[in-house]
């Protein structure tokens, strides 16, 4: 028993020799265990980009469609023109083939995870459409992605949208070329961790070893 103390006391001045702190919190994961967590997340959400990427070459090639991984998740971006005629928020039928390779790539690769879908627009004010505010437009252009992808076989508990307008613009209102990266709608792969946890997306990807992966 004596010996057992001894060995208890020597562990905790180790840790205290190395500026540790030790809580011991029940059913909580080690660090160690949450970082390979977050790795393998990681690299599910690398392999459906990899699908995606050959599924969608010929947009991509086209700059009609954008893959990036960020601190979010796993986004896929599309020039809102492809989806939509200008000023609409009703899906071009023209685009329904291309949803329907991502609707896949959500149902077979990525089963567990949530999915995001963020309307964003220009700074044109709306003249000439229904919409009071492009916010409106934004919104509706998600929720008309949502839809389809939810009458597609994707289960509405994992889906969610929302609309940016014009107040998140990935470059300059300043040319034509920047208006159109600007009219995008994008469908974002959530870590799945976000679901678990309760706490933000942002949050669940901001460990340092993490990002490192991303980069």
């Amino acid at each position: 028993m004596q010996k057992n103390l001894t060995f208890i006391w020597i562990i905790v001045f180790i840790f205290f020799l190395n500026g540790c702190a030790v809580v011991l919190q029940k059913g909580r994961r080690s660090d160690i265990e949450k970082i390979q967590s977050l790795r393998d997340e990681l690299s599910e959400l690398r392999g459906a980009r990899d699908l995606l990427s050959q599924r969608l070459s010929k947009e991509i090639e086209n700059n009609q469609v954008r893959l990036s991984m960020a601190e979010k998740g796993l986004v896929i971006t599309f020039v809102a023109e492809v989806l939509f005629d200008s000023g609409k928020a009703k899906l071009r039928k023209e685009s329904f083939p291309i949803l329907d390779k991502v609707v896949r790539i959500l149902d077979e690769e990525v089963p567990e995870n949530n999915i995001g879908v963020e309307g964003h627009t220009d700074n044109e004010p709306i003249k000439y459409s229904r919409w009071k505010s492009n916010w409106e437009l934004s919104s509706q252009r998600a929720l008309g992605v949502l839809y389809y992808l939810e009458e597609n076989g994707i289960k509405p508990i994992r889906l969610s949208a929302i609309g940016y307008g014009q107040h998140q613009p990935v470059t300059s209102n300043n040319s034509k070329e920047g208006k159109q990266l600007n009219r995008r709608v994008e469908i974002v792969i959530l870590p799945r961790s976000n679901k678990k946890s309760g706490k933000s997306t942002d949050d669940q990807w901001q460990d340092s070893d993490y990002e490192e992966e991303l980069k």
